[in-house]
């Protein structure tokens, strides 16, 4: 099966790069390059690609305004190639396969493809959350540290700010986020949530448990050498006294207030 693809980037060596990336797939024809919003509007509406990779932001017709003027039901499925994070979460609005962060390297590059082809074979997709969080990631490893987090809830995808966040607990290979009286269930393990998270301001106390630096009131010794965390909600979280030294804890606390 053959893959028809078109390349819209007003940058020519962005297109060529994204050319390069795709010749090494021999099931991917790329049939059009285009340099700008109008010539890539003329061009899907006239050769009816199964894939495009978009740029987003472009002069005189960005990416959205392309989709715009074809119209989300007629487009092929997207891939956005952007430099600006800021659009993440739109692209996935604009219901996007896949959202690339440049500069990105191959094995996202591959990953992305994989996501393409596993939506033109009529494969089950990557669930919108997972996708979302993805985007997000990518987002927090540029700036920093996660400052939100994407969660379903009511069939739609909810933005939780990390601050509102009171402490996570482990659930397998899930994450449960306590946040104020309501609890969010994310595929994501504790240690890899751990990484993304900013160490100034959240603390993994204990092998099940992450909590907020922000929301740690009191800390109460307990048996064997352990103590037991009190959250500012009243929740009491044991903390292991191998996972972290009781005087690193309260200096940290005592930094973040």
């Amino acid at each position: 099966m053959s893959v028809r693809a078109i390349i819209v980037d007003d940058e020519p060596l962005a297109r060529k790069g994204l050319l390069r990336h795709l010749q090494a797939h021999a099931g991917i024809q790329v049939i059009r390059e285009c340099g700008d919003g109008r010539a890539a509007v003329e061009s899907i509406l006239a050769e009816r690609p199964d894939l495009v990779f978009l740029d987003i932001q472009m002069p005189e017709m960005d990416g959205f305004q392309v989709i715009e003027r074809i119209g989300k039901h007629r487009m092929p499925l997207i891939v956005f190639v952007t430099a600006y994070d800021q659009y993440a979460l739109s692209a996935f609005d604009a219901n996007a396969v896949d959202y690339l962060l440049k500069p990105f390297r191959k094995e996202r590059f591959e990953r992305a493809l994989a996501r393409v082809m596993d939506r033109i074979k009529g494969n089950p997709e990557t669930d919108m959350t997972e996708r979302i969080a993805a985007a997000m990631d990518a987002l927090g490893r540029r700036q920093g540290y996660l400052q939100r987090i994407p969660v379903s809830q009511n069939g739609r995808i909810r933005l939780v700010a990390v601050e509102e966040i009171e402490w996570i607990e482990a659930s397998g290979n899930y994450a449960r986020l306590h946040s104020g009286t309501s609890i969010y269930e994310i595929r994501e393990t504790l240690t890899s949530l751990e990484r993304k998270l900013d160490p100034n301001g959240f603390a993994r106390v204990h092998r099940s448990a992450i909590v907020n630096l922000h929301r740690v009131k009191e800390i109460h010794p307990w048996f064997h050498g352990h103590h037991v965390i009190l959250l500012e909600s009243g929740r009491k979280v044991r903390m292991s006294r191998y996972q972290r030294n009781v005087s690193d804890l309260l200096d940290c606390c005592s930094r973040r207030h």
